[in-house]
């Protein structure tokens, strides 16, 4: 019987309609080269109907939550180390020794250590690391599992257990698909958050409910009053909705691998686009650490990206960040389209997320510049960012980014 396949909304869905906060705009970006965070300096502002109301969330509830002594931007704020090597990638094979040559030397270069050093500024040896993939667009466009693997090597060297390092991402077959198999990465754990019930199968338990739902923390949400995850375009009903996202309501629940058990996270974004913005660093995790996201792409979209994050169980936990470019697409993500991915050959390195998707955001606009494609540099794609700053979450500034090239 055929799998259900996943679904995202349209990359730009609704959000050209909208503006993600009303205090946020070109006039509080940093202009550095004559360019507001990719939008031209020079640029007459088009005239713009009256925002709508702004959508109530709890991120205030998460900003309460005094920050640990691990959380993000972490050590590094505004440093991302930018590591090519065009020997990673050869027509569609990646050199797995290579990789663990780009990661390590990465590594070194964001901590100004060594290895051993730079995993006791992270980690300790009882830690439960999560390793967050993102399989969307596999084989081609999805985290490489030779990314996982130097990642894997680098902990176990420095004496974290195997049976301490868990992959994860929200969906089990695309783990499967993506080649994160106990076969592959034996004594390692390989969990996601949920399932999506095959066609003609039922997801729903016996008492009605999905049959991920307990695997979700009920005390830990993400809340955006009014929007509702029912009858959300681009499903085509209630029920194909609830079979992808286990919950509806006004209520993104936490998984309990993210709330419970990780004590760190690593994060390992794709570069791609979503749209005129990017799926990296910052949205792997908005969206992918929570159920019933559906319903939040066109009233919030990248402002998920920023509150999400905030969250104690993903701000405090996230100590790593390392975007797989190796390969990248620069048009029709979030999913993958192989018509516009291309040979990257580089890997970026931060602790502060919203830098390096500031960079990332900035090296996107530009490819897809140079491949053709009419790009809308609007400030609602990075006002996202700039919340974050206002936030103290990360340093997004271009004339105050440290970046590394190698």
């Amino acid at each position: 019987m055929a799998r259900r396949p996943y679904r995202s909304l349209p990359s730009d869905a609704g959000v050209d309609r909208r503006l993600f906060l009303k205090s946020l705009g070109a006039a509080s970006a940093a202009v550095t080269g004559g360019i507001v965070l990719g939008v031209p300096a020079d640029a007459e502002e088009t005239p713009k109907p009256p925002p709508p109301a702004e959508i109530e969330t709890n991120l205030e509830d998460f900003l309460k939550v005094p920050r640990g002594p691990h959380a993000i931007p972490g050590p590094f704020p505004g440093k991302v180390v930018r590591l090519s090597n065009e020997k990673c990638l050869r027509g569609d094979k990646v050199d797995p020794a290579v990789v663990a040559e780009m990661v390590e030397a990465g590594i070194c270069r964001l901590t100004g250590k060594r290895l051993r050093k730079s995993f006791d500024l992270f980690f300790t040896k009882s830690d439960v690391v999560g390793i967050k993939v993102n399989p969307v667009g596999a084989p081609l466009i999805s985290t490489k599992p030779e990314l996982v693997e130097a990642v894997i090597a680098w902990l176990e060297r420095c004496g974290l257990p195997r049976r301490n390092i868990v992959i994860w991402d929200r969906f089990d077959d695309m783990l499967r698909e993506a080649g994160f198999t106990p076969q592959r990465f034996p004594g390692v754990q390989i969990e996601a958050m949920q399932t999506i019930a095959e066609e003609g199968k039922s997801w729903k338990n016996e008492k009605g409910e999905h049959v991920s739902a307990q695997n979700f923390d009920l005390g830990a949400y993400y809340y955006a009053k009014g929007v509702l995850g029912k009858s959300v375009p681009g499903y085509g009903s209630d029920d194909a909705y609830l079979n992808q996202h286990v919950f509806d309501g006004e209520y993104s629940y936490f998984g309990k691998l993210v709330t419970q058990k990780l004590t760190k996270i690593i994060n390992l974004p794709v570069f791609k686009n979503t749209g005129n913005g990017i799926s990296i660093a910052t949205k792997n995790l908005g969206y992918g650490v929570t159920c019933n996201t559906g319903r939040l792409h066109q009233p919030l979209f990248f402002r998920v990206c920023t509150e999400v994050v905030a969250a104690p169980w993903v701000r405090d936990k996230l100590v790593l960040n390392i975007a797989d470019g190796i390969r990248g697409q620069y048009d029709g993500g979030p999913m993958g389209n192989e018509q516009f991915q291309f040979p990257h050959h580089t890997l970026y390195f931060a602790t502060d997320p919203f830098a390096l998707d500031s960079v990332c955001h900035g090296e996107m606009v530009a490819k897809r510049k140079a491949m053709g494609v009419k790009v809308n540099e609007a400030p609602r794609f990075t006002d996202y960012l700039r919340q974050a700053e206002r936030l103290g979450l990360g340093v997004v500034d271009p004339a105050k980014l440290e970046v590394v090239r190698a």
